[in-house]
């Protein structure tokens, strides 16, 4: 009878081994699972007059890999791209490739060329549309409209943003370029693009929004 007692014991060893190296594995699976980001944009992204290890995309990655995160940043930024421009190389853009977040950084250009807002947000919508059928989740970066514009046209244009997010319940970026717009130190001679310090402060000031979207990912795939 002790001799079945101790089988039994060393049976029951091995299952609770087994077990707690499975969930380990499986931990550490979920842990090693490189995140895949897409920034989808324009020029703001897209490095206008920077080089590439400058660029919007690349610091984000930089500095999510300096926060322990294990991340890959893909660049699908295009200069001059309007919301126009980027619903319409959508399909070709992301192809067959897996992402986990996108960052939607586009509008901008609308916006310096007077688009009808309504059409901005018609094809932000669609854009939106395009990742959630991917379940991909979305930070959408908002826009603001130039303080020297019409009133009308900027209370509008200003809305397109925070009326997506909360239709659509996602995270929001309320101005990408809060705190480098109109600073001339952190833009280009242009004015308009963020010079490599420009994009430093871009990154640390969105880098909190990124991070805690992470965060979140990673509990849910641990329960």
């Amino acid at each position: 009878m002790m001799r079945s007692y101790k089988r039994q014991l060393l049976s029951l060893s091995y299952i609770l081994c087994v077990g707690v190296l499975l969930v380990s594995s499986c931990i550490d699976e979920l842990h090693a699972k490189t995140k895949r980001i897409l920034v989808y944009g324009d020029s703001l992204v897209a490095g206008y007059g920077l080089k590439l290890e400058q660029a919007f995309p690349m610091q984000l990655q930089k500095h999510l890999q300096q926060q322990g995160h294990d991340v890959y940043v893909k660049n699908a930024g295009v200069s001059g791209d309007t919301t126009k421009d980027g619903l319409e190389r959508l399909e070709w853009t992301v192809g067959n490739e897996n992402y986990d977040i996108v960052l939607l950084e586009l509008g901008a250009n609308d916006m310096l060329r007077l688009q009808d807002p309504q059409t901005t947000y018609d094809n932000l919508e669609k854009i939106i549309q395009f990742f959630k059928k991917r379940q991909i989740r979305i930070l959408l970066c908002g826009m603001l409209a130039k303080r020297d514009y019409d009133q009308d046209y900027i209370k509008e244009f200003d809305g397109i943003y925070p009326r997506l997010a909360t239709k659509h319940a996602l995270d929001l970026y309320p101005f990408f370029l809060y705190q480098v717009a109109n600073v001339p130190h952190l833009n280009l001679d242009d004015g308009i693009h963020p010079n490599k310090e420009g994009v430093q402060k871009i990154v640390k000031n969105i880098l909190p929004f990124v991070h805690k979207m992470l965060v979140k990912m990673n509990s849910q795939s641990l329960r």
